[in-house]
């Protein structure tokens, strides 16, 4: 299926290097703030406790936030969750005190709060050894889930493309972790699940053009490496829009409707998709056309006469 089709190929190589050094630029930039500003972890991996209150009618989320700020808590979080009479509160977690005595103060200064009055719905404390615990499995995820991709792409295609790939895929997850640690967005579970979903969503983009490179290296046998690399990319432009529109419209209306519970999971999905079809075009492709790709690698010699009969 495609919506369009366009007749002469863009010569995205033309301008490889232009794109790569933007790539590299900003894949640096990323790096630093990691490095000097560092993620701004959730309860999930610090430790605290966590309540869920719910209201009759939908509160003032900022007054409860300076209720709590002036108790002692300033550093409390504050969102809705699910619906605009359920409220979210996370609070850091702090040495001598307990979820129940939390959650006594906390309702004693939600009491305070002018408007309808909160019913505790649920209280959970995450201990700071469970959450490193968290940190490392989560981390340890990351890094299987890169590995079983290196795996695929070594499986699937010549050397060259899998390092193209790979390089490509970790380019948009630093990318994505910068933007947490430059903006200081916080980074839960659901981001680190979202990260996830977005090294698996890039590196099918990139098996999609790698696919064309390949049909197109052993149909078009006139065509030099770099016009193989446009005309694969320019063929592919429908299905991109197709694939990567429908799914952008999904994730933005959970970023637009989805509330404060989605807006960072979906946050990084928006990151992650626009970058991931940034690198599987103009990070993976020039790259493959520098590691020396071509024609030869896909077509195999004929057999001669002596060969054919041993």
């Amino acid at each position: 299926m495609e919506f369009f089709r366009i007749k002469n190929d863009i010569p995205f190589m033309k301008h490889a290097l232009v794109f790569n050094i933007i790539s590299f630029v900003t894949f640096v930039l990323a790096v630093l703030f990691l490095l000097t500003r560092g993620l701004n972890l959730s309860v999930e991996f610090t430790g605290g406790t966590l309540m869920e209150v719910n209201y009759a009618e939908a509160p003032q989320v900022q007054l409860i936030r300076d209720a709590l700020g002036e108790g002692g808590y300033p550093d409390a979080q504050v969102q809705n969750f699910g619906s605009a009479r359920d409220i979210l509160i996370r609070l850091p977690n702090r040495d001598g005190l307990d979820s129940n005595r939390v959650s006594e103060q906390v309702l004693g200064m939600l009491a305070t709060v002018d408007g309808p009055k909160g019913e505790m719905r649920r209280v959970e404390f995450v201990g700071p050894q469970v959450g490193k615990e968290l940190a490392a499995d989560g981390g340890m995820a990351l890094l299987l889930v890169v590995i079983g991709i290196m795996i695929y792409l070594a499986l699937r295609f010549e050397w060259r493309f899998a390092v193209s790939a790979i390089i490509a895929n970790l380019h948009d997850v630093i990318i994505i972790l910068g933007f947490f640690a430059f903006f200081q967005w916080e980074f839960s579970l659901a981001v680190l699940a979202a990260v996830l979903a977005v090294l698996g969503y890039s590196v099918n983009e990139s098996v999609v053009v790698f696919d064309r490179v390949r049909e197109t290296f052993k149909k078009k046998r006139a065509m030099s490496t770099p016009d193989v690399l446009n005309h694969a990319i320019t063929s592919t432009i429908s299905r991109t829009v197709i694939t990567h529109g429908s799914t952008q419209v999904m994730v933005l209306s959970m970023l637009l409707f989805g509330g404060e519970t989605l807006y960072y999971f979906a946050l990084a999905l928006t990151i992650g998709i626009l970058f991931g079809i940034y690198s599987s075009v103009l990070v993976a492709s020039p790259l493959v056309m520098w590691l020396g790709v071509s024609r030869e690698q896909f077509i195999q010699p004929k057999k001669t006469k002596e060969e054919a009969v041993v």
